[in-house]
């Protein structure tokens, strides 16, 4: 069943019981801070959120924290009061989200980009750098944020952040915007207005190297029928295969795997998870997270489906086991860089 614009249906209790929740601990762990030190750290906070903590290469010191398209609010609409609804709450306030040191958006939809999430975040001191596509610069301003901590980029536009961590110690990652198959609108007279796309943000300085891709919202391929049967004759966004081309590999990359039925109308704009494995192959991942699924009913798939058949894609791909999967809601995922992956 396809959400209409005045229901919006929800799973029953058993269902939601079926997607695990836990409150998030950040991969702070005592007995694992020295372990971990070396290794991305990656929290999932419900739909196209990430909190991504890269490595640190000084014990005891915390590396650069990215959080990437925060939105906590219940309903991914211009209102609180009518549209999608949540049927999974986030793990989390927004309060005991730790010190971040850039927020990045990857397009002006309302699941990814929340004001009321955003203006808490950003009331913060000192407040963390803003990334958005090109055309979001006078939303920003009106939340007040300094011009000199937003950055509104075009199509392979890079960034370098320094941000301090510590009283003694700096961190310094790259930035980089990159092109995706989707499109952007909050309203009836904005559609187009604004770039959308994921990004590639790159650890330098001290703990050179480590690359993380997070896809944003995307399609890859315009299927015409109902399944995706077939559907290597058809053209596929050649985005992917450039970053990967650009990159070489990433330790880690977040993409999305839900939101994607009926394939013939949404798959222009949505992954299904045999895109998203395309994707993860394209890009050259070394280790995968599925995302955008779980937290509102957007399209008409079964609420459970997505990780099943990400599963079942990424075995007749022949991807080993636990290369790309997905996670509880709050966990923290702990993934090896480089020559340790």
């Amino acid at each position: 069943m396809m959400p209409s614009a005045f229901t919006w249906p929800t799973p029953t209790k058993e269902t939601i019981a079926q997607i695990p929740i836990q409150k998030p601990t950040w991969g702070t762990d005592p007995k694992l801070v020295a372990e971990n030190a070396n290794k991305i750290k990656a929290t999932w906070l419900g739909h196209a959120c990430f909190l991504v903590e890269l490595p640190s290469s000084t014990v005891g010191v915390r590396g650069a924290r990215i959080l990437f398209d925060p939105v906590f609010s219940d309903r991914c609409s211009p209102s609180q009061w009518a549209g999608p609804k949540r049927y999974t709450p986030p793990p989390c306030s927004l309060e005991d989200v730790p010190e971040i040191d850039a927020i990045v958006i990857s397009h002006n939809h309302y699941d990814h980009m929340d004001t009321t999430s955003l203006t808490n975040l950003l009331a913060r001191s000192p407040a963390p750098h803003v990334f958005a596509p090109i055309g979001n610069a006078a939303y920003f301003r009106g939340l007040g944020i300094p011009a000199a901590r937003t950055h509104c980029l075009d199509w392979w536009d890079a960034r370098r952040v320094s941000a301090a961590v510590s009283a003694t110690h700096t961190v310094e990652f790259d930035v980089t915007f990159t092109p995706g198959q989707h499109f952007t609108g909050r309203g009836l007279l904005d559609r187009f207005k604004s770039l959308w796309g994921g990004w590639v943000v790159e650890s330098t300085g001290s703990a050179p190297g480590t690359r993380v891709y997070f896809a944003g919202d995307t399609g890859y391929r315009a299927v015409t029928s109902s399944t995706d049967d077939g559907p290597e004759t058809l053209p596929v966004c050649p985005a992917f295969k450039e970053i990967g081309a650009r990159w070489g590999a990433f330790d880690l990359a977040l993409i999305p795997i839900g939101a994607y039925a009926p394939r013939h109308f949404m798959s222009p704009i949505h992954c299904a998870p045999r895109d998203s494995v395309a994707i993860f192959r394209d890009i050259n991942a070394r280790r995968a997270l599925g995302m955008h699924w779980g937290a509102w009913m957007l399209t008409g798939e079964d609420f459970l489906e997505p990780p099943k058949l990400l599963a079942t894609e990424c075995a007749k791909a022949g991807i080993k086991e636990g290369a790309f999967g997905v996670c509880a809601i709050g966990e923290t995922v702990t993934v090896d860089v480089g020559d340790n992956a």
